[in-house]
């Protein structure tokens, strides 16, 4: 076994515990909604970056690239100056939602490079400039541009031009689990000597200034000076000893100093606070040079060795640090052994992977898998929100506005987070979403199954699911509707964590069980006419619609959504798997089965068939939302998108075996079919002749002659189909928008294959033309199932118009093969992914970083959105190495 995967089991035994300590520290915790008091919600004039560097957070913390222990009461991270800046660097700098032109964006270089699940070592990169950071131009000329142009990146201002940069690597290792060494490389890439100033920062985050009956300590916690470092004390966490060097010649002992991490009072409220020792202690002193904001008696709550280092150029110096638990030194004083044991670790993660990644992959796929990973398990956070508390306000601090009683999430009071929880990306959006999370386990279950079981299960959990069965969208509105994906992520984590006859049925009860009161949530409050067509609102999809589809429709209306009820479908076909495979050993379950397989061809039926061909147009071809304007005739809204192509994700395959294995099962659906003949076209048998388990079951929304049509428009280069995947919205929409008028107001949806231009749910996502994987990924496992059920009787032109017949799994590969080919070097070197940063071709020390944007550019490949969204994004990872792998081989058994 290697040592990972031990460190692993012996975590989940609760024999060590290798997971307290991570890179939990969020990348923002300015501009939230939990660190929001306001009376209207305005989250991000609330609390603005320029508060971050004085202000006390109420539920969280932040730092550049840095960690905590898994309830953030301890931290560590750097802060750096390099004389000329403004403001201290200790976190990432980024624009406020109302400040970019495409909303919130993070205008900063950063990478991670490497996590082992245990995080027994990680590494990260930080690109600093030497030059005063434009913090000003960034803000100024991005507010001025109009949503139709680019948005200025931190490196257009040419602030990295002719190397004048420091690299600053981080990398952590564990001795043991409550023995972490840390050391900071900080590289010179400029042609010139330059001064760079360097705090390893350690701080308790503030518990004890609130009231807060769950974590609050019985002494405040206290950072001291003792000898050749600190000692940090806390009544629940422990004792620890804190110990910094560096490789570079200094000047006398390294200095150490001390605060406290309080507001700043008279600078943020302009009232007198209750301490002289400020959490923007440092900053003063080094920026401003007050040498009394520190404390002088050497101790705190948050302290800090200063390094001051002139580095030639072309050169690196580190800084060795070490962080452990008084009783848990393994033996060894201050900094012994401290290269012996990154080498080790090191060499441990390389071995992990070695056996995740497969050994057939180019350079450029590795890379890929590596910092896909990497991205990935960089992602978890400590997520601290607790709505009663926060609405009603703390017992030490000042009554909120009343107006907040009613306000936002007011009605998810019993809500309790204080958890680590993957995010779709750490400064963009530090904060979980439903849907988000679900994508992201696809990935983590190869290399850490139990935290996706883990996490899957905990939203399912009654301090996160509301009573009435509603899972909780995002912190922004926990009461937003996102697509119902999280059963699709059960079954699949179940599928992939485990070998065949080794899986974890108990995992996948008791998340059956809550499963079955959401899936109600959603029959009760979605189907508004009890007709098997639903409604959901925005669905996740952002601006795809023609208007906000969660609350602008035209008075009176409602929305037959062909996504929703698509959704839906799957949502029954998902609960009708789980509930097949539980049957064997568990009979009650054959019945529930009989349940979603008759929910689903209702569904199913309504959809194609309500009120004449249901949401499908005869015409186009193509299923379109409807809508419903009193007794009128339904109104077709005319909009090739994803939402008219994932009818087509709702589909699964029956072993034959499998239902005759169940005779409660195969007796109920004997006699549905016999006594509602009318629905036996939804379901399709053949016998796949000379393949394994030959007697096949289809059930699918769309019939084989619309599902045929829908790929004809899939696989169009004028449509759907890119040079690097699946568009969001129809590129014919480009020539011929799509107009809705209706009481005097017109409406237009446009192909815009790049950033929003609209400020629709802020503006910052777009769904109306550019490539998402998710549901590019959703669509490649639909093309597999249809072809582990047709096989070679059903092939298309691909693309539409070549010429060229391919199979459905043909279709699947080259699919896969165009998403991966935007994170691989053209002949130049270039990534489509980094559009014309050629930067990351041209020059060594950026050519092998990978960023995992939110989602591409419909007609160039550009990553836009989020920078490090590697969450969903690192579905690329299961394509590289699964599903790629698993569609090109001679197997054709679909699992």
């Amino acid at each position: 076994m290697e040592i990972e995967k031990k460190r692993l089991a012996e975590d989940e035994a609760r024999e060590k515990n290798w997971r307290r300590w991570g890179p939990y520290l969020s990348e923002r915790q300015w501009g939230t909604v939990r660190e929001d008091y306001s009376a209207n919600g305005d989250s991000w004039s609330a609390f603005p970056h320029d508060h971050a560097r004085s202000r006390a957070y109420r539920w969280g913390e932040d730092g550049l690239q840095g960690w905590s222990d898994r309830q953030c009461r301890l931290c560590f991270a750097p802060a750096l100056w390099n004389g000329q800046d403004d403001i201290l660097k200790e976190r990432l700098f980024g624009l406020a939602g109302p400040e970019g032109n495409h909303g919130e964006d993070v205008k900063e270089c950063y990478y991670y490079l490497d996590s082992t699940p245990t995080h027994s070592y990680t590494k990260a990169l930080y690109k600093y400039p030497q030059a005063k950071f434009p913090y000003i131009q960034l803000r100024d000329e991005n507010k001025s541009r109009s949503r139709n142009e680019g948005e200025l990146e931190l490196a257009d201002t040419g602030i990295f031009n002719d190397g004048r940069y420091f690299d600053v690597v981080q990398e952590v290792a564990k001795r043991s689990p409550q023995d972490i060494l840390w050391r900071i490389t900080v590289t010179n890439h400029g042609p010139e000597a330059s001064e760079i100033h360097v705090l390893p920062q350690l701080w308790f985050r503030n518990t004890w200034k609130w009231g807060n009956e769950y974590e609050e300590p019985r002494h405040k916690p206290l950072i001291q000076r003792e000898k050749d470092g600190l000692i940090a004390d806390h009544d629940l966490l422990g004792t620890f000893r804190f110990f910094a060097e560096t490789s570079a010649e200094t000047k006398g002992p390294v200095p150490w100093l001390f605060t406290e991490n309080e507001t700043n009072y008279p600078r943020i409220f302009k009232t007198k606070g209750p301490s002289p020792y400020v959490k923007d202690a440092f900053h003063s002193y080094l920026i401003e040079g007050l040498e009394t904001v520190v404390n002088p008696s050497e101790k705190g709550t948050k302290a800090a060795a200063h390094f001051k280092l002139m580095i030639p150029p072309g050169e690196s110096v580190t800084i060795c640090c070490r962080l452990h638990e008084e009783g848990e030194d393994n033996g060894l004083a201050g900094l012994d052994q401290f290269e012996e044991t990154f080498a080790e670790r090191l060499a441990e993660a390389n071995d992990f992977y070695q056996a995740i990644i497969p050994d057939n992959l180019s350079h450029a796929e590795e890379l890929i898998c590596r910092q896909g990973y990497a991205g990935l398990l960089w992602t978890k956070q400590f997520f601290y929100y607790v709505i009663k508390d926060w609405l009603e306000g703390d017992r030490d601090g000042p009554p909120p506005p009343r107006e907040r009683l009613k306000g936002r999430n007011s009605d998810w009071q019993h809500f309790f987070a204080r958890d680590i929880l993957s995010m779709p990306d750490k400064w963009e959006y530090p904060w979980f979403a439903a849907w988000d999370t679900a994508f992201h386990m696809i990935p983590f279950a190869a290399v850490d199954p139990s935290f996706a079981k883990h996490q899957l299960l905990l939203l399912l959990r009654e301090w996160y699911m509301h009573p009435n069965g509603q899972l909780p969208a995002y912190e922004w509105n926990f009461s937003d509707v996102n697509p119902p994906v999280h059963a699709w992520a059960v079954w699949r984590v179940y599928k992939i964590a485990d070998a065949k006859g080794h899986r974890d049925l108990d995992f996948l009860e008791r998340c059956f069980q809550k499963l079955l009161v959401n899936f109600t949530w959603w029959v009760n409050r979605k189907d508004v006419e009890g007709r098997h067509v639903f409604g959901g609102g925005f669905l996740g999809l952002d601006n795809i619609g023609v208007f906000d589809r969660s609350h602008c429709l035209p008075s009176g209306s409602i929305l037959h959504q062909a996504d929703g009820t698509a959704w839906m479908g799957s949502y029954c076909l998902t609960m009708l798997s789980i509930a097949l495979e539980l049957a064997p050993t568990r009979p009650p379950y054959e019945d529930i089965a009989s349940k979603f397989l008759e929910h689903f061809i209702s569904i199913t039926d309504a959809m194609n068939s309500l009120g004449g061909n249901g949401l499908w147009d005869e015409e186009d071809g193509f299923y379109y939302d409807n809508l419903i304007v009193g007794q009128d005739k339904p109104i077709p809204l005319k909009i090739r998108s994803l939402v008219g192509l994932l009818p087509m994700i709702a589909v699964t395959v029956i072993k034959q075996k499998t239902i005759d294995s169940l005779p409660g099962f195969r007796k109920r659906m004997d006699w549905f079919l016999a006594n509602r003949p009318e629905l036996l076209k939804y379901i399709n048998v053949r016998k796949a002749v000379g393949q394994k388990n030959p007697g096949r079951v289809l059930l699918a929304i769309p019939p084989e002659d619309r599902f045929i049509k829908t790929l004809s428009r899939l696989l169009d280069p004028n449509e759907f189909l890119s040079d690097y995947g699946i568009r969001s919205l129809s590129k014919a929409h480009g020539d011929k928008p799509f107009v809705f008028s209706h009481d005097g107001q017109s409406n237009t949806v446009s192909y815009v294959p790049g950033e929003s231009d609209t400020a629709m749910f802020g503006g910052n996502s777009n769904w109306r033309g550019p490539i998402w994987f998710p549901t590019n990924f959703l669509i490649i496992e639909a093309l597999e199932r249809y072809h582990y059920y047709y096989g070679d009787t059903l092939k298309v032109e691909y693309p539409t118009g070549s010429g060229n017949i391919a199979n459905l799994r043909e279709v699947a590969i080259d699919l896969c093969d165009r998403l991966i080919s935007l994170f691989v070097p053209d002949e130049n070197g270039n990534r489509p992914c980094f559009g014309e940063a050629h930067r990351y071709g041209e020059v060594d020390h950026w050519k092998d970083l990978v960023l995992f944007h939110e989602y591409f550019h419909g007609e160039t490949g550009e990553g836009l959105g989020a920078s490090h969204q590697t969450g969903w994004t690192a579905l690329v990872v299961r394509l590289v190495r699964e599903r790629r792998e698993k569609l090109t081989s001679e197997n054709n058994e679909w699992d």
